[in-house]
């Protein structure tokens, strides 16, 4: 595993996506969109986040994953993790403070886009206290897939520090009144959420099949994708419900 010999796994997943011309192609169009300048002081954060669906729906799984999810042991790392997507454009701000959570939550009720992905979300990650990692039918992989299909819509969740792999949106519950329970229940989605915790922290354990072979030059890279899309592909015994809901996810690009 190259994990034992570069100290910072965050930098080999860039590496890999750099190596790869689709991965690399649809990183620099969304740092590109997401560094740009609407106007003093913002950032084009519609255009970011389009940019940002993309790379996740278009770029290869297993190098997009890695990016987002590449697991860390220091904080170095972990800030590298958490500035994967540019943060300060597509994630926080443009206040100092985030705002009640039931603005981007409504904003995703009424989207085309965000809305089956939130389902897609729930449907996924569900949790059960009869699992040892808490997911319904050993669903991390396809938790991870649709937790990566919301970064880029109006609920974009992302590490809220360098020291964790604690996730969630930027917004809070502090100013939503009579919907204060409705609130935190969303954020609960992200916050105490068992099966989302566990497949985040235990991604480690498909990192060595990832990286080592996109790294080597010398093999095919189209064998490599083929590698890595086989580990990578929904298990089976998934619910008809999550496949559809998937299936949803993958026509609206």
């Amino acid at each position: 595993s190259r994990s034992s010999v570069a100290p910072n796994p965050c930098v080999d997943a860039a590496d890999a996506c750099t190596a790869d011309e689709r991965c690399h192609r649809l990183r620099t169009a969304y740092v590109a969109q997401c560094l740009g300048r609407a106007a003093p002081g913002g950032c084009p954060r519609a255009r970011c986040r389009r940019a940002l669906r993309h790379f996740f729906a278009r770029g290869p799984p297993a190098l997009t994953h890695a990016l987002l999810f590449c697991p860390c042991g220091g904080p170095a790392c972990a800030e590298r993790r958490r500035q994967t997507f540019v943060p300060s454009c597509a994630f926080s701000g443009p206040g100092p403070a985030p705002p009640s959570c039931l603005g981007p939550l409504d904003a995703c009720e009424h989207s085309r886009i965000c809305r089956p992905r939130l389902l897609a979300f729930q449907a996924s990650c569900a949790t059960t206290a009869s699992s040892p990692d808490g997911c319904l039918r050993d669903q991390a992989p396809s938790c991870l897939r649709a937790y990566a299909g919301l970064v880029g819509t109006a609920i974009t969740p992302n590490y809220v520090d360098n020291a964790s792999a604690r996730v969630e949106p930027w917004c809070d519950c502090r100013a939503s009144g009579n919907r204060h329970e409705e609130c935190e229940v969303f954020r609960g989605l992200f916050t105490r959420n068992r099966c989302l915790e566990s497949a985040i922290q235990t991604f480690d354990g498909r990192w060595p099949p990832i990286l080592p072979n996109q790294l080597d030059s010398h093999q095919d890279p189209e064998q490599s994708l083929l590698q890595v899309s086989t580990a990578d592909a929904p298990l089976e015994g998934s619910s008809l419900l999550s496949m559809l809901l998937i299936l949803a996810l993958q026509s609206l690009f």
